[in-house]
């Protein structure tokens, strides 16, 4: 019996002793945690740079279409046989050059006719006039006469027009296209003849984002280069649409530039630099040091060799760079590498690195 007791003490002993050590242990964990539990904690080796404020000059790449001056495509207002052509495929014109001529024969004997009735009115007109200041005729009959001689004289404006018409004139200076037409054609205004472009200045249209539709303003110098070539050429933004196209949340721009030579060609594509607002004091960070979090965004930085957050705004974002607004100093480290794995107060070892330019 003593034996057996003798079992069961030791048995209860060992079981205290095991229950006393968990004890102790989860004591000591949880001391850990609440005081020195990151103090035996390995830091985190990153890498950092130092942020400097700088004045930032933003700019957008965007496509553009290069446009004639002026450009139209030349008709007829009258239909007839193109009697005479006096320009030259690719020959610099002036504006108020006859270009073609129609055949108006039968127009000018319209006219005749209509001459002829009009000096029939104008005396029958003038004898009306003679009559009623001799009480002769009435009120009536003289206000009929003088119908008459006006509707004469209308006819032979409207005659006289349309043969002015048979003159195709060159609307402003520039170089005649290829023609579409031979002498003895009928031409009708449907019949596109030629075409008449001005190049001796271009536009470049293109378009910006709506977010930075604000800060487009008229005067605003830009680069362009013609595709495939390495020239830079500039061009004075002068007019704008006055509203954002709601299909494509974008805002229309149009510029001028001078083209002497007439090296850029109507119709073809342009790389276009526009520069945007500069931006003073703000810091550049990599993109990969900005955490997106609920209601904003952040980056790490190391003070007293632990990641400590702040909350930044940012602005306009490049293709390796984020403009930092608000939320830094000049002088912060801000962590560049393994920023997701991190939390607040996290031991860090910083590798300061130079920023790329």
């Amino acid at each position: 019996m003593k034996i057996k007791y003798i079992v069961y003490a030791v048995l209860v002993a060992g079981l205290g002793g095991l229950i006393y050590y968990r004890i102790s242990e989860n004591n000591k964990g949880k001391q850990d945690k609440a005081g020195g539990g990151d103090a035996n904690k390995k830091p985190t080796a990153v890498t950092a740079i130092v942020v400097k404020p700088e004045d930032f000059s933003n700019t957008l790449s965007l496509s553009g279409s290069i446009e004639a001056n002026e450009q139209i495509q030349l008709t007829s207002e009258v239909s007839g046989i193109a009697e005479k052509i006096y320009f030259k495929e690719g020959a610099s014109v002036s504006q108020g050059q006859v270009l073609v001529k129609i055949n108006d024969i039968e127009l000018r004997a319209q006219a005749n006719e209509a001459r002829t009735k009009q000096t029939l009115a104008a005396e029958n007109e003038r004898r009306a006039r003679l009559l009623l200041q001799k009480e002769a005729i009435s009120q009536e009959e003289y206000d009929i006469a003088s119908a008459d001689f006006k509707t004469a004289q209308a006819q032979t404006q409207l005659i006289n027009a349309q043969i002015a018409k048979t003159s195709i004139r060159a609307p402003f200076s520039g170089t005649i296209g290829l023609r579409n037409i031979s002498p003895g054609t009928y031409v009708t205004p449907q019949t596109i003849i030629t075409t008449l472009v001005n190049s001796s200045q271009v536009k470049i249209t293109f378009s910006v984002p709506e977010k930075y539709a604000s800060q487009i303003k008229t005067g605003t110098k830009v680069n362009f280069s013609l595709s495939g070539s390495d020239k830079k050429n500039i061009a004075t933004v002068y007019a704008t649409e006055p509203a954002v196209d709601v299909s494509t949340r974008t805002l229309r721009i149009r510029a001028v530039a001078d083209n002497p030579g007439g090296k850029l060609i109507p119709g073809t594509f342009a790389d276009v630099i526009l520069p945007l607002d500069k931006t003073a004091n703000a810091f550049m960070v990599p993109t990969e040091a900005v955490v997106p979090v609920q209601g904003g965004k952040k980056v790490y930085v190391v003070r007293n060799g632990k990641a400590d957050e702040a909350k930044i705004t940012t602005g306009t974002r490049t293709a390796t760079d984020v403009v930092v607004l608000e939320g830094l100093k000049a002088g912060d480290t801000v962590i560049t590498s393994g920023v997701l794995a991190l939390k607040k107060d996290a031991p860090v070892k910083a590798t300061v690195t130079p920023k790329q330019q």
